[in-house]
C-alpha cells in the first residue's frame, strides 16, 4: 500500500509564511565555488606516504547570500505576523526564553544564537499536523523562488532522524509531480563521507539529515566530524559542510538548546535557521502558529476520548468489583459488572455479568461472604453510577476490592480491545483499518524465552483470553455485516497481535532497548527501521496484525495514521511522556487506498483516538 499526499491549505499557509520572509531576494541558483580537495596521500617507491595536492578541481554549488537588508527582512516578517495575528518582532535579535512561567529577553542566549546566524525563524505546529511535510515542501519552494539548494535537517534523536528519512522517501514522487525535480538526501554517517562530496558538488536540491549526537557527543565516531581524517584527504567533514552555507532546519529545537549544542551549530556556518516544534521553549521570530486548539478546531487531528480506570477503596469490604459500563436500551438501564464467582471445583473466577436493579451479588457469586449486602438499588445512566443497598457506589471505570497491578492491566487490555472493536465494526465498511497500540515497559511481559523456546508473556496471554471472550460476544450482534464477520473469522488470535521491540543480533530474540541513564527513548536504529518499514503494510487488510505491542522507549518511532486506540500498560513518566504517547495517534487516518479521511463534515466522526489509561491524562 502506498500513502497518497495532497495539497492541504493549512500546510500551504505554513510554507508561505516561511518563504515570504525573504520576499525580494533574487533567484540566484548555481553559485559555484571550488570544493576543498584536501590532500591525497600516496606511497613512494619506499612505501612511505607522500602528501600531494589533488590535481583535479571539484566544483561545488552553494547557497547564495541573503541580499535583503535587515530592515527589509524585519518588515517582511512583521507583515506575515500581522496577517496571522502573531506578536510583532520589534527586532530580529530579541530572543526570549521561559523563566518563572513567562518569556523574558535572554541576553546570554541571544549572544550565542547570533553567533550561529543573525536570522532565526520559529514555526509552531501541533503534533500530527505534518510539520515534516511542511519543511520538506518549504525546501522545494525556496529552491524554486530563490535558488537555495543546500539544507541540513538537525534532529534530537535517532527515532526522529529515521522518521524524517522515511518522510523524504515516501514524499519524493509527490514533490516531483509538483516541482518536476527530486531532492537528493542522506543521513550523515562519519564512515560514509563520500556523501559530503556529492552534497557539495551537486547543483540540485540536497538535504543532509543529522542527529545532534553526531556532532556534540563525546564518542570517537562523534568527534570525527571535527577531525582531519586520512580517509577524507586530511579534511575536516564539518569544513566541507560549512562551505555550502546550508540552511539549518531544526526539528524539535527545544531539545537542542544546551550551550554546547548552540556552540556546535555555529560550526555549520548556516545561512539562516528554521525551527519547527509544537512546544518552543525559546522564542525567536515566530512566523507561523498552529497550536493544539487551532489543530482541533480546524479538524486537522483526531479527537481524543479517554477511558480512565481508577481504583477505589470501599471501607469495610474486600469485595472485588469492576463497573465496566452502563447499557441503555428501551428497557431500564443495565450495568456490566465484573465480580468473583465461586466455581464448583472450589476455585474462584472473575466474570462479567449484565445486571439489573434488584440483583443480589451474594447470590450471583454463589454465596461468597464479601458480597453480603451488595444488592443493586439504583443504576443511573446519566451519572454512570451503580448504587448498592449497603450504601456503596461505583462509577463506570472504577475497580474496587482485591485490585493489584495485574488486575488493572487486564482491565486496560480488555477496554482497549472493546474500544478497537467498537471502531472497527463501523470503519471496516469504509475501508479503514483500525490499529491499537500497547506501550509496555519490558519485553518479558509480551514474550518469554526459555529452554523450550518461546511463548507468550503475561500480557500476550491476557490479550488472547480477553480477545476471544469479546470476539465471541461481538458475534452475537445481529446487525454485524457478513463481510466483517468473514474478515474476523479469517484472523486467528495469535496472528492479530505482534510485538515491535529491539532484536538481539545474535539470538534474534526480542530484547528491551537500551535507553541510557537520563533518557526514556532508545537509539536502536534497527528497531525503528522495522517499525517504519512496516508502516504501510500495517494499513492493509491483507496484513492480519491489528494489535501492536511495543516498548515505550520506541514511542517516537510510531506515527501510523490509523492508530485509533492507545493503551499504556505502564506508568507514564511525566506530562511530556504522556503527550508523546498520545501524539502517536493524533494523525488523521487513511483508507485502504492511502487517501486521507479529512472531509470536514465527518472528520471528527471518523477520527477519534481512544486512550485507555490507568492514570489521569487531563
Amino acid at each position: 500500500m502506498k500513502l497518497e499526499f495532497k495539497e492541504l491549505g493549512y500546510q500551504t499557509r505554513a510554507v508561505s509564511a516561511v518563504v515570504d520572509c525573504f520576499k525580494g531576494q533574487p533567484n540566484t541558483s548555481g553559485v559555484s565555488y571550488r570544493v576543498d580537495p584536501g590532500i591525497n596521500k600516496k606511497r613512494d617507491h619506499e612505501g612511505k606516504y607522500q602528501a600531494d595536492s589533488i590535481s583535479e578541481h571539484l566544483i561545488g554549488f552553494k547557497n547564495s547570500e541573503i541580499i535583503l537588508t535587515e530592515q527589509q527582512l524585519l518588515e517582511n516578517i512583521q507583515t506575515i505576523q500581522r496577517n496571522q495575528n502573531l506578536p510583532q518582532s520589534q527586532s530580529l535579535y530579541q530572543f526570549k526564553t521561559i523563566k518563572k512561567n513567562e518569556y523574558v529577553v535572554d541576553s546570554a542566549y541571544t549572544k550565542k544564537a547570533l553567533a550561529i546566524s543573525p536570522y532565526h525563524l520559529d514555526i509552531e505546529m501541533e503534533t500530527g499536523t505534518g510539520k515534516t511535510y511542511c519543511y520538506i515542501k518549504s525546501i522545494f519552494e525556496m529552491n524554486k523562488r530563490y535558488g537555495w539548494n543546500k539544507f541540513v535537517v538537525v534532529v534530537p534523536s535517532i527515532a526522529i532522524r529515521e522518521g524524517v528519512y522515511k518522510s523524504l522517501e515516501i514524499t519524493a514522487d509527490h514533490f516531483q509531480k509538483d516541482y518536476k525535480k527530486k531532492a537528493k538526501f542522506f543521513i550523515y554517517n562519519s564512515k560514509q563521507l563520500h556523501n559530503l562530496e556529492s552534497f557539495s558538488s551537486d547543483a540540485g536540491i540536497n538535504i543532509m539529515v543529522i542527529n545532534v549526537q553526531a556532532f556534540n557527543a563525546r564518542g570517537k565516531d562523534n568527534r570525527r566530524i571535527y577531525e582531519k581524517l586520512d580517509d577524507f584527504q586530511s579534511r575536516r567533514p564539518i569544513d566541507v559542510i560549512k562551505a555550502n552555507r546550508p540552511i539549518l532546519i531544526l526539528d524539535e529545537p527545544q531539545k537542542m538548546e544546551g550551550a554546547k549544542t548552540l556552540d556546535s551549530f555555529k560550526e555549520f556556518n548556516p545561512l539562516f535557521i528554521m525551527r519547527y516544534s509544537a512546544t518552543h521553549k525559546t522564542l525567536h521570530n515566530k512566523v507561523h502558529r498552529l497550536d493544539a486548539l487551532d489543530a482541533y478546531n480546524q479538524k486537522l487531528v483526531k479527537k481524543i476520548a479517554v477511558r480512565g480506570i481508577s481504583v477505589k477503596g470501599l471501607s469495610g469490604t474486600n469485595a472485588y468489583l469492576y463497573l465496566e459500563s452502563i447499557e441503555v436500551s428501551k428497557q431500564t438501564p443495565a450495568a456490566r459488572i465484573e465480580l468473583e464467582i465461586k466455581q464448583k471445583n472450589s476455585g474462584i473466577k472473575r466474570v462479567i455479568r449484565k445486571l439489573n436493579k434488584g440483583d443480589n451479588l451474594f447470590d450471583l457469586s454463589e454465596k461468597m461472604d464479601q458480597y453480603k449486602g451488595f444488592v443493586i438499588s439504583d443504576i443511573n445512566a446519566n451519572t454512570d453510577t451503580v448504587e448498592f443497598t449497603n450504601g456503596h457506589e461505583l462509577i463506570a471505570g472504577e475497580a474496587t476490592g482485591d485490585v493489584n497491578e495485574k488486575t488493572i492491566r487486564r482491565i486496560q487490555i480488555r477496554e482497549a480491545i472493546r474500544a478497537h472493536f467498537e471502531k472497527e465494526k463501523v470503519l471496516f465498511s469504509q475501508g479503514i483499518k483500525v490499529l491499537t497500540l500497547f506501550f509496555i515497559d519490558e519485553v518479558a511481559k509480551y514474550r518469554v524465552y526459555n529452554d523450550l523456546g518461546e511463548e507468550g508473556g503475561e500480557y500476550a496471554k491476557i490479550f488472547e483470553e480477553e480477545y476471544e471472550n469479546i470476539l465471541n460476544e461481538l458475534k452475537q450482534d445481529l446487525f454485524l455485516h457478513d463481510e466483517y464477520i468473514k474478515h474476523l473469522d479469517g484472523i486467528s488470535v495469535d496472528k492479530t497481535h505482534n510485538g515491535y521491540f529491539s532484536i538481539d543480533k545474535k539470538t534474534k530474540r526480542m530484547i528491551d532497548p537500551f535507553t541510557g541513564k537520563s533518557s526514556t527513548e532508545t537509539d536502536d536504529v534497527d528497531a525503528y527501521d522495522l517499525i517504519l518499514k512496516d508502516k504501510e503494510r500495517l494499513l492493509s487488510f491483507n496484513e492480519p496484525t491489528r494489535f501492536i505491542f511495543s516498548h515505550s522507549a520506541l514511542r517516537e518511532g510510531w506515527d501510523n495514521p490509523n492508530v485509533f486506540v492507545i493503551c499504556t500498560l505502564k506508568h507514564s513518566d511525566n506530562t511530556i511522556s504522556r503527550r508523546q504517547e498520545v501524539g502517536r495517534g493524533l494523525r488523521i487516518c487513511v483508507d485502504k487506498f492511502g487517501e486521507r479521511q479529512d472531509n470536514p463534515a465527518t472528520v471528527h466522526d471518523t477520527n477519534i483516538l481512544t486512550v485507555v489509561a490507568s492514570e489521569s491524562y487531563k
